[in-house]
This record gives structure tokens, sequence and C-alpha cells, in this order.
């Protein structure tokens, strides 16, 4: 009889044997790969969607390891990217996070891709500008070559009309008539000109504080530096431009703009930031405090800025963002760049 059960009991632990190992190898549902948004993801959760968020996470501008791992440092990233779009600080990844992030990651890839075709955003002065060239830095030039008198389309391609226009103004100001955009063109823009962006009745620059004209757009102080004229040059360009959830953010022209793009895309004129913030990441951007120039009052919900004495901000827009009424501060963080 022992020779008959003996083998049976061997072929028996080889099976169970097997199945042990089949069961610890066999991923778990929490380690199974899946798409971003089958379920909702918490902290300690783990898995190939966790990845793809750490990813998408990354790709919207708040680094994060891919590491699989629904950790502490995806977590706060999770909840400074709810902040920013306003959305419910949780922490937790549901389906409106989710789309969230994907729309906001795609939105940056195609800005990136824009850029490395030659169309990219710049402030003007990050590069030589001549005759074919493309982008933010091309607008800015054409909208300080208006307010400098020599009316220029504002769309972004250096074409042969604004090539003529640069060398009208080279001409006018003493320099070299090439119609390449170099430093002393460029400096020479800013310096001569007054406030870009504006269609209202002229208003004489004021002295240490911006003024509004009937349109909504802002006059810069004539005794400001260039980058606060820069500023407000940029402000006046979206002074009207409806509120969109998210706009600004992964591209610097856009259909309209959030609270933290406005205020982004108006520094960015200044020369004062290379790249969007949401309103949480401006609570540790520049200085503390309140400002000479320019002082950015932010919160985990809203940002705004006064500019030499105008409030720049989304609420109570009227069409414009440029209000001289000011609000109260109570609630936010004071940060201002420094030296202005």
């Amino acid at each position: 009889m022992s020779s008959v059960i003996a083998p049976a009991c061997r072929r028996l632990r080889s099976v169970i044997c097997l199945a042990v190992l089949a069961a610890a190898l066999a991923p778990s549902s929490a380690l199974a790969a899946q798409h971003l948004g089958d379920r909702t993801l918490h902290r300690g959760d783990r898995g190939h969607d966790v990845r793809v968020l750490q990813d998408f996470l990354t790709r919207a501008g708040y680094a994060t390891p891919i590491a699989g791992i629904f950790g502490p440092q995806t977590l706060r990233n999770v909840r400074r990217f709810q902040r920013a779009h306003h959305m419910a600080v949780d922490g937790i990844v549901g389906a409106g996070t989710s789309r969230a992030l994907r729309t906001i990651a795609a939105r940056r890839a195609r800005a990136q891709e824009h850029a490395q075709q030659g169309g990219g955003s710049q402030h003007m002065g990050d590069r030589t500008l001549k005759k074919g060239m493309r982008g933010h830095d091309v607008r800015v030039l054409q909208d300080y070559l208006t307010r400098n008198g020599v009316a220029t389309p504002v769309d972004g391609v250096f074409g042969p009309g604004t090539g003529a226009n640069v060398r009208r103004f080279q001409r006018a100001h003493g320099l070299t008539a090439d119609g390449i955009v170099g430093p002393a063109t460029q400096q020479t823009l800013r310096n001569v000109g007054g406030s870009a962006g504006s269609t209202g009745a002229p208003v004489s620059a004021p002295v240490g504080h911006a003024s509004l004209r009937s349109d909504g757009t802002a006059v810069a102080p004539a005794d400001a530096p260039a980058e606060i004229k820069g500023i407000i040059a940029a402000g006046n360009r979206i002074a009207t431009r409806p509120y969109v959830y998210g706009g600004g953010h992964g591209q610097w022209e856009d259909r309209g703009y959030d609270c933290s793009g406005s205020v982004s895309y108006a520094l960015h004129g200044g020369g004062l930031i290379n790249t969007q913030l949401d309103s949480g990441s401006f609570m540790s951007w520049g200085a503390s405090g309140r400002g000479r120039w320019v002082t950015v009052y932010t919160n985990p919900g809203h940002a705004y800025m006064v500019v030499a004495g105008l409030r720049f901000d989304t609420s109570g827009a009227s069409p414009s963002r440029w209000q001289s009424n000011m609000r109260s501060t109570s609630g936010y963080v004071a940060r201002h760049p420094s030296g202005f």
C-alpha cells in the first residue's frame, strides 16, 4: 500500500508547490497593469496606472519619480495639481483629476512640439530675431514697433512687412538698418516705447504710478524699468481675454487665461519668468514680501498682482484685468521678483 501512496503524495506535493508559486507570481489586483482612470487612485496604491499618473504629473510640470507606488511625493504633487486647477484638494485621483491631467499634459506636449518646429514662445531677447521666424517673441516685437509709432500687424510671423518696419525703426534711432533684431534694437524698443497693446485714447506716461486708459489697458510709468514696461505691455495684450480654466498653462498663447496663467503671461512679458506657474507655486516664487514695482499676492486657490499701483486680477475683471481698486490681501502670501 505504501508503494502506491508515496508516489501519489509526491505528485500532490508537486501540484501544491506549483499552485503556490503561480499565486506568488500572479499580479494582484493592486499590482495589475491598468489604464489611468480604470480605478480611483489613493495613497498606497501600486501598479502601472500609478506609473502613468506619475508620468502625467511630470509632463504637467510636477516632477514626480515614476516608481509605480503612490507615496507621499506623488500625493503632494497630486494636491498641488488639484489646487492649481481649482479642483477638490483631496489627493485622490478620480475621473476628474485623470481627465485634467491628460488635458494639461497634452497641451504642454503640443506647445513643446510647436517650439521644436520653430514656432516656440520666447521672451523677446532670448534670441536674435530675423525674417522668417515665428513665435511669441515676434508678437512682442510687433507690439513694441506699433507702440513706437510704426504700425505692425501682431501675428507672430516675422514677414517682409515686419522687416521693413524694423529697418524704419532702426534708421530713426541711429541703429544699423539691417532688419535684424539683436540686443541693441531690442533694448531701444523697450526704452523708447510706452505700453503696448492699446487702441484707446492717448494718455501721457505718468511718473511712479501706472494709469488706466478708457479701453482698460494700462500706461506704464515713464520712470519704470524696462521689465515693468514689459509686464504692462504683456498684460495689455490679454487684459480682456476671457477667463478659461487652465488657460495659459502649457502654452503662452491661448484663447483665454486663468488667474495664475494671466500673472505668468504678464511676468513672462517682462522677462521675469520662463515657465508658467500655478498659484501654489507662486507662494515660493521670488522674494518674500511686497516689491517696489510689482507684488504677486497668492494662496493655494488664487493669484493676482499689483504692478506700479494697478491691480492685475481675473477676479473683478469688467472686462479688463487691470483695475485701479485694491482688494483685501488677507489670506494671501506676498512675493515679488528680486530687485523690483
